[in-house]
């Protein structure tokens, strides 16, 4: 599921940066974040592929690595979306979405300073040997409000993470993207340039506005 969640999280970070990319063709500094935003979103959907595919029971390093990866990557991502809402508005979209979008931002930060506060106090403290790939906690256990409550941050963020993308929903409703292939020639072989239109298929639905 967490692998199924990265590649659509990929397709959706590269329509947004399409979108960005043809509204704002001559600004440098949307240029700039824009890119800076398309490769955070990626590498973030990265760590989230490699938590889906080891496991915290069998290579906790790499799963760990995976959600730092995720997050770090993802919350800076969600900071430079927010900068580039601020820059469009309201010439391209309404305060609203960046309020908005901004409003998530702090979510998601506070949710990971709690979630790093807790958990290094949990892994650096005498809670027991075990603590860190620990799988099952019960309440009379050392360590279990900590647990508990980073537990808890880190699904703040993710539906922090999942709010954030929920505001492209009515952004995504003004574009239409189209794969275009251009055939050399009427066969795989060594030939001379085919006069052939270009085919094109619509990836949305949408026309761009």
């Amino acid at each position: 599921m967490l692998s199924i969640a990265a590649v659509l999280g990929i397709a959706t970070i590269y329509v947004r940066y399409k979108q960005v990319q043809a509204l704002n063709p001559e600004e440098n500094l949307i240029i700039k974040l824009n890119k800076a935003g398309l490769v955070l979103g990626i590498l973030s959907c990265l760590g989230l592929s490699l938590v889906a595919n080891f496991q915290k029971s069998t290579l906790f390093i790499v799963h760990v690595c995976g959600a730092v990866l995720a997050f770090s990557m993802g919350s800076f991502y969600m900071f430079v979306q927010t900068i580039l809402s601020y820059q469009m508005q309201p010439k391209i979209h309404s305060k609203q979405v960046f309020w908005v979008r901004l409003l998530l931002v702090i979510w998601c930060g506070v949710s990971a300073l709690t979630m790093m506060t807790c958990s290094s106090i949990l892994y650096s403290s005498d809670f027991g040997p075990d603590v860190v790939q620990k799988l099952h906690w019960n309440r009379e256990d050392k360590g279990y409000v900590l647990h508990l409550v980073t537990t808890a941050a880190e699904w703040s963020m993710s539906f922090s993470f999942f709010g954030f993308f929920l505001t492209y929903i009515r952004d995504f409703q003004k574009i239409t993207l189209r794969v275009e292939a251009n055939l050399h020639g009427l066969t795989l072989y060594d030939t001379v340039p085919c006069p052939v239109t270009n085919e094109r298929s619509p990836l949305l639905s949408r026309d761009f506005q």
